[in-house]
């Protein structure tokens, strides 16, 4: 949102108040005050009928910083995130003097500190390591007036209600301009599908049901992270509009509507660390089951099915030796019309107990489509209704419309019975045999409507996925048991990363929406979240049978795997021979690797780090990974290059270091560029220099025990530092640690746990004796 004309003036209707000087400094034990009036106080008149803002620093997690500004404090405060791993009182305040006179004041948080210095013109530091991170300077800190006559459109233009002329209709705004430096980038602010940079966009925090060709998203995250080590927070479920590198191309700005703002700023020095304090402070994402992992395939949208459909796709999937986790129901199970009542329709399935029932003795999961509407023909609207769990408007009406089902309702997840109620009709469905729920939608909330609680519509409007999936995900796991629990989610909010999996919503069957996919895939995990999928094939449209095919080979090296689509099924031989080919050898590959894919997803629990990784994340110090949004790391070792062209074409980059094809076995030194053509049984997809890769020896089902017939492969270019990789088993929960210290040719080997087979790439394998081996390569 801008409010400025160019670097000087205001734009018309705006007036634009600063805090222009740090008037008082007062430090309070792990508090930090400081009084900033609008204008330089030079005489006391000045101190008369003037506006002053208050910033209060503090922090709530060792190395992360909280910013307050406030203009009356005495107004309703705005909603915030569930800040779960805040600490609260860990900061240190005091104030530094020269010769008698105060130099500054300090807010310091483990690495972290806050620096003020008194007097004009405003100037707040955040520093780490004796370099300046960022910093708040003149004309950061904005109080904005709209005057009741400014010439905003009279209509919002869209969801985001934002106007013609870039103002929102509200009357007072608090904004924060960062400064970013030569060179410093802007990564993350939720699923985004444009560029993967943001410098030069603006962006609105408003969740939206878009599709991933717009600018709008499903997943709002008011997080970002830069180039330079660290990471900013704005602790708003409301609206909030970020100019980055836009407005001021200097700077980054982020406002909200009202009487204060509250920000975090979140310290590295890399942004891995900034990742893992950030999730340490918002939480990290659940551990998902080995079985998750697996293909998926659903009954696509509006496509006609019922059980004997549903028995063909899986007969024809294990005919074709396609190996197959996981089965999804879609919206019609349900009857039309009544969406959701969690009733089956009993036309096309009349037994559901039984055939889910069927289904399991095939070992298969099981996976059905839920959303938080309550259509009028639902038996549960009346039920919903008469017991007040529906959101109402100001007169006390439900609210209704009849956009996706005729006359639906929304249920109130802030009224706790409401919650329970819900809940406790999902708790049939997972009886029934249900073992995972996508749960759709979430973004069209209204903000004409009172909630029972008594929330801002407008906090509610992102905040309600965080309800309405929690709910959800707190009765998979009460039902499964934790780790166990999967969600298939489209929309979120900060936090919503602690319930996995999301996916990334409706895409199009083309080569272009392939590539916006991955691009919304790799933003959302520089926004903290750890799992991520999307609708292989695209989800409008049939795909050409070349666009399914390279989908498959990306879709099955993406964290979690579904074949989805909306008018047309998405069964391989529905395209062609060679697309069956093509699942099976990258279904089997994904496989293959679930020993190594298993403990990156641990490491998405414990550390925060995404499964999927840009390759800025991975290799920071190499300015030729800042702008690749085409290709991705796998964990820490495995690089992979979708090709997103009819003719096999593509073009992608290796950072410094010996790589080895996973496929072909060729070996190459990076710090270079490569330009190849790739059938549709190929993808570049390469092992980092000094990888220790543990690999499994079945193919068909992605939970199994790791350890038995695992093989560890030793990779070309290790330093002399010990490597060690974890081999964690999801069915009986031992793990082995394995270590290896190369040194020229040759390499030792040490495993905790029982023996297991090693080799380096290329070359022989040997098993371990007591745990040791010497490995030779040739």
């Amino acid at each position: 949102m801008k409010f400025t004309d160019g670097f000087w003036q205001a734009r018309p209707g705006v007036s634009a108040l600063y805090a222009q000087e740090a008037y008082d400094i007062m430090p309070d034990g792990d508090t930090l005050r400081v009084y900033a009036p609008t204008k330089v106080i030079e005489t006391r008149g000045d101190t008369l009928n003037r506006p002053m803002l208050t910033v209060t620093l503090s922090s709530p997690l060792e190395g992360v910083i909280r910013v307050r500004i406030e203009h009356h404090k005495g107004r309703r405060p705005a909603a915030g995130f569930d800040l779960v791993g805040a600490t609260e009182g860990v900061g240190s305040a005091e104030t530094q003097s020269v010769d008698g006179a105060m130099a500054s004041g300090t807010l310091t948080s483990g690495g972290l500190t806050a620096r003020i210095t008194p007097g004009a013109p405003w100037n707040l530091t955040f520093e780490s390591d004796g370099r300046v991170l960022t910093s708040s300077k003149h004309k950061s800190v904005g109080y904005m007036r709209l005057a009741s006559d400014a010439p905003i459109a009279t209509e919002p233009v869209g969801e985001v209600g934002i106007t013609t002329t870039g103002l929102a209709p509200a009357s007072t705004y608090v904004h924060e301009q960062l400064s970013l430096g030569v060179g410093e980038l802007v990564y993350g602010l939720g699923e985004r599908f444009g560029a993967l940079v943001k410098n030069g966009q603006t962006i609105d925090i408003w969740n939206s049901d878009g599709g991933t060709s717009s600018e709008q998203s499903y997943k709002n995250i008011p997080f970002y992270t830069t180039n330079r080590g660290y990471g900013v927070l704005v602790n708003h479920s409301e609206h909030v509009s970020f100019e980055v590198a836009s407005e001021s191309v200097e700077r980054v700005q982020f406002s909200t509507a009202g009487e204060a703002l509250e920000y975090f700023v979140i310290q590295g020095p890399t942004q891995k660390d900034v990742l893992e304090r950030y999730t340490t402070l918002t939480g990290r994402p659940a551990k998902v089951p080995a079985w998750s992992y697996g293909l998926w395939l659903s009954t696509s949208f509006t496509t006609d099915y019922d059980e004997a459909t549903v028995n063909s796709f899986i007969d024809g999937m294990r005919e074709r030796d396609l190996p197959l986790s996981v089965f999804h129901f879609d919206c019609f199970w349900m009857r039309e019309f009544n969406w959701t009542d969690l009733e089956w329709d009993a036309r096309v399935f009349p037994d559901p107990e039984g055939m889910l029932a069927r289904l399991h003795e095939r070992e298969l999961r099981l996976s059905a489509w839920i959303n938080p509407y309550i259509a009028e023909r639902s038996k549960l609207f009346d039920e919903a209704a008469d017991a007040g769990y529906l959101v109402r408007r100001a007169d006390g009406s439900i609210w209704q419309w009849d956009q996706w089902q005729a006359g639906m309702g929304l249920i109130d997840f802030t009224n706790p019975e409401a919650t329970a109620w819900f809940q406790a009709k999902l708790r049939v469905l997972l009886e029934q045999g249900i073992d995972a729920l996508k749960t759709d939608f979430g973004e069209r909330i209204p903000t004409d409507v009172v909630w029972h609680d008594g929330s801002s519509p407008e906090a509610m409007h992102n905040w309600y996925t965080q309800l309405y999936n929690q709910a959800v995900f707190d009765v998979l796991e009460e039902h499964r048991g934790q780790g166990e629990a999967v969600l298939f989610a489209r929309s979120a909010t900060t936090g919503g990363q602690r319930m996995p999996i999301h996916w990334g919503g409706d895409n199009s069957s083309s080569y272009e929406s392939m590539a916006e996919t991955l691009r919304g895939g790799l933003s959302l995990a520089f926004s903290g979240f750890g799992f991520w999928s999307h609708d292989i094939g695209g989800f409008e449209g049939k795909p050409d049978p070349e666009v399914f095919k390279r989908w498959v080979a990306f879709g099955m090296f993406s964290s979690h795997s579904r074949l989805h689509g909306s008018s047309s099924y998405r069964v391989p031989w529905a395209f062609d021979e060679e697309a069956v080919e093509v699942t099976r050898k990258f279904s089997k590959l994904k496989l293959e690797l679930m020993p190594y894919l298993y403990s990156v997803g641990l490491e998405a629990h414990e550390r925060g780090l995404p499964f999927m990784r840009p390759m800025q994340l991975e290799f920071p110090n190499d300015p030729s990974c800042s702008y690749l949004d085409r290709q991705y790391m796998i964990g820490a070792d495995i690089l992979v290059a979708p090709v997103f062209s009819a003719d096999g074409s593509v073009e992608y980059y290796l950072p410094a270091g010996t790589w080895t094809n996973y496929l072909t076995g060729e070996v190459a030194q990076g710090s270079t560029w490569r330009s190849e053509t790739h059938t549709v049984l190929s993808m570049p997809i390469w092992i980092r220099s000094g990888a220790v890769l543990a690999t499994g020896d079945r193919t068909d089902r992605p939970d199994y025990d790791y350890l038995d017939g695992l093989l560890v492969t030793v990779y070309p270019g290790a330093t002399t530092e010990p490597t060690t990789t974890r081999v964690v088993s999801p069915e009986t929960g031992a793990e082995t640690l394995v270590t290896v210290t190369t040194t020229g040719t040759t390499a030792e080997v040490s495993t905790t746990g029982a023996d297991i087979r090693v080799r380096f790439a290329g070359g022989d394998i040997v098993t371990t004796s007591n745990g040791k081996a010497v490995l030779t390569y040739v």
